[in-house]
């Protein structure tokens, strides 16, 4: 065989096993779309089972859910149905109720007008019969007074007075038995009580005191005390109303005033500033604010120092300091602290006597004259004993100890065993020979009134009564007061004074009026 039939076969048998391969191709290739086909109808055929399985049930659910919301509405409507029937079986009830009422009322009233009715009836019954009395009593009384003689207004004169005469028969001997018996037991004990409280307190007498005596190292502090020109005495009497004289007595100085607390200011700042040697005006108003704070605190060491001595317990602040300001008081020139301290051992001591609850009664003996330390410097009119009343009230006393101080002068109704105790109590410390003197305190009565008118004038900051009430003292506000306006002051508080008052002598009226400039240098 040649090349060229070799090739030829060789190009037929390529071109067969071509053939043969694109055969067999086409044959697997319908076999792979045959079961592509296959399984898609497979595919579609599940996932209609699905949708169908799904769509049965959201089906489902959705009768659920209907039935659900069914249900809660038919709740709704069924609890509203309820309310609805309640409320209509209330009003039916309150309709009952108020056709019961109106029944009820409508019977009452109609017994009601029955009732008036018969005592409609009733009433002229008697007033008929009220009228045939007074007929019979009037014709009965006729026939007595012609048968006795008498009228009837001489025969009641006659049984009254014969009444009288031996109802006051009667009375006169019970009450001289009473009295007699009375006399033998409680006058006796009632003089033993008195006797032996009074033999187990002493104290001491009155002293009318209105100057105080300031002592001095040597007599050139005088100098310094009085100033250039006067001014430091000046800016001393100003500042502590106290009127201060220097005179010949060595190594004295006189501080003069009424009011005992200016008088001891006055003494405390002389003492501070002749001990510190800095003595002018602006050094002078310093240290007597300053000892005024002191002396404040002081009235409360007082106070407490006086409570704790005397036991009692419990007084509230503002009455300790009332108690404090005692020592710097007088009572017809007796010490008001110590006439209180007196008086509240007595009532102790007496109280026990009587078997009283003796820490109350020493309690009200204490506060019983309160009212005679006003912490203001303006004069009440209310009487002492009511003021210091109110004060106890408002400061939580019992009602015994503030019915002891009410009533220790008799203003209000003694309603305790505490309130005579008190009464008698204070009667015996002012009535011992020696104890009180009245004229001190109607002199410092007047020097007061004297202040006050002075007070009662616009543009007033101070004033101070001096020279025993010969001379008035009025500082006033410089820029509410002109100089023009000073002099013309000064003469109507003069007027005031002499149209007001009753005094010895003359007063002179002294108005001041001082200008200011202050700074400070930093």
């Amino acid at each position: 065989m040649d090349i060229s039939t070799i090739i030829i076969v060789g190009i037929i048998g390529i071109a067969i096993g071509f053939a043969v391969a694109k055969f067999m191709e086409k044959g697997k290739a319908s076999k792979t779309i045959a079961s592509a086909k296959a399984e898609a109808t497979s595919i579609v055929k599940d996932a209609r089972t699905e949708a169908e399985g799904i769509k049965k049930d959201k089906i489902f659910q959705a009768k659920e859910k209907f039935l659900e919301l069914k249900a809660e509405h038919e709740k709704v409507i069924n609890g509203r149905d309820k309310k609805i029937s309640e409320a209509e079986k209330r009003t039916r009830d309150k309709e009952s109720q108020i056709s019961n009422e109106l029944a009820r009322t409508k019977k009452l009233g109609d017994q009601l007008e029955t009732k008036l009715q018969e005592a409609s009836h009733r009433n002229d019954f008697l007033e008929k019969r009220q009228t045939e009395l007074e007929k019979l009593h009037k014709s009965q009384v006729q026939q007595l007074e012609v048968i006795s003689g008498l009228s009837a207004e001489d025969a009641k004169g006659q049984l009254v007075e014969s009444l009288k005469e031996v109802a006051k028969a009667d009375a006169m001997s019970y009450m001289q038995t009473t009295l007699e018996e009375a006399k033998l037991t409680a006058q006796q004990e009632a003089k033993k009580i008195i006797i032996n409280t009074i033999q187990r307190i002493g104290t001491e007498e009155a002293v009318e005191n209105c100057v105080s005596v300031f002592n001095l190292e040597s007599d050139d502090v005088k100098g310094r005390i009085i100033g250039r020109e006067g001014r430091n005495i000046r800016a001393l009497e100003a500042a502590t109303g106290v009127e201060i004289i220097v005179d010949d007595t060595p190594e004295a100085i006189i501080l003069s005033c009424f009011d005992s607390v200016r008088r001891e200011v006055a003494r405390l700042s002389l003492h501070k500033l002749v001990t510190d040697g800095r003595i002018h005006p602006a050094r002078i108003e310093e240290i007597v604010k300053k000892t005024e704070k002191q002396i404040d605190e002081e009235i409360v060491e007082i106070g407490k120092r006086t409570v704790i001595d005397l036991g009692i317990h419990a007084l509230h602040p503002e009455l300790i300091k009332a108690v404090g300001r005692m020592k710097y008081r007088s009572s017809y020139g007796q010490n008001l602290l110590q006439h209180s301290r007196e008086v509240a051992k007595l009532c102790g001591v007496m109280a026990a006597e009587l078997s009283i609850n003796p820490k109350l009664a020493k309690r009200a003996g204490l506060l019983h004259d309160i009212g005679k330390v006003p912490n203001t410097e303006v004069e009440i009119e209310t009487p002492h004993a009511i003021l210091g009343m109110q004060w106890a009230e408002k400061f939580g006393e019992k009602p015994d100890v503030c019915n002891a101080i009410g009533a220790h002068h008799d203003e209000i109704e003694m309603k305790s065993l505490i309130a005579p105790i008190v009464q008698v109590c204070d009667a015996i410390s002012g009535a011992r020979p020696g104890a009180r003197r009245q004229v001190l305190d109607s002199y410092i009565q007047r020097l007061r009134d004297l202040e006050d008118i002075a007070f009662g004038f616009g543009g007033v900051q101070k004033a101070y009564a001096i020279q025993a009430g010969r001379e008035l003292r009025v500082i006033v506000e410089s820029e509410k007061v002109s100089d023009d306006k000073a002099a013309e002051l000064s003469f109507e508080i003069s007027q005031k004074i002499q149209t007001d008052m009753t005094y010895p002598g003359q007063v002179k009226v002294t108005v001041i009026r001082e200008t200011r400039s202050v700074n400070v240098a930093k």
